[in-house]
């Protein structure tokens, strides 16, 4: 059994200028100010466009990320109607294969601390699910019943596509101190980075902290 932490990739190329631009030039049609565009302005009117909660006109650009996350985080992520997805199927992925190094892999959950007794029994549960599925595969079980044994701290990856509107509406919600804590490990550095990639679109948005 591999215990590995979460992860996010970025899969679409941002270049955050272009991005801008992008949007301005589909907004102006509402406005019909398309002669206003100036190679300095599309930074003041995506600004003002929020600020005016105009967010339909981010939906006219798509950010495509790859999550690494356990199986129960992966059901907070597919919640988001307004994207697509692309997700590890438990169904047709055989764990007990060379493809997958003859293990199930797991993330850690990093509220519990290692060398804990909380850590050692997560550790033993996910080692006694990962025989128990292996056993099943072994006594003639396909992988989509074995699945049944396996838990949600089981790595998946998922692929999300989503517009920028609807990226903030994700960051509103996964970055706020009520979501789940395993999802917010993910969702504040991915708001963080899109913030150093995408100029404006994601500059109001703040992280909220936990009350102690």
């Amino acid at each position: 059994m591999k215990i590995i932490s979460p992860s996010f990739e970025i899969l679409t190329p941002l270049d955050g200028q272009a991005i801008l631009k992008h949007i301005e030039l589909c907004g102006r049609v509402c406005y019909k100010s398309e002669d206003k565009i100036t190679d300095t302005s599309a930074a003041a009117f995506v600004a003002g466009i929020i600020k005016r909660g105009h967010e339909a006109v981010l939906e006219h650009y798509d950010i495509t990320v790859k999550f690494i996350c356990d199986r129960g985080v992966s059901h907070e992520l597919v919640r988001h109607r307004l994207a697509s997805y692309c997700q590890e199927s438990t169904r047709y992925c055989n764990y007990s294969k060379d493809g997958f190094g003859g293990e199930i892999t797991v993330i850690w959950p990093y509220f519990l601390s290692k060398g804990s007794t909380a850590m050692q029994h997560w550790v033993w549960a996910c080692r006694q699910a990962e025989a128990s599925y292996f056993n099943m595969l072994t006594f003639g079980c396909t992988p989509q019943e074995a699945r049944s044994v396996l838990p949600n701290s089981l790595k998946t990856e998922v692929v999300m596509t989503a517009n920028l509107r609807e990226w903030r509406h994700f960051f509103k919600l996964r970055t706020a101190p009520a979501a789940h804590p395993q999802m917010r490990e993910l969702a504040i550095p991915l708001l963080r980075r899109m913030q150093e990639m995408v100029p404006v679109v994601f500059d109001d948005l703040e992280v909220a902290h936990e009350k102690s």
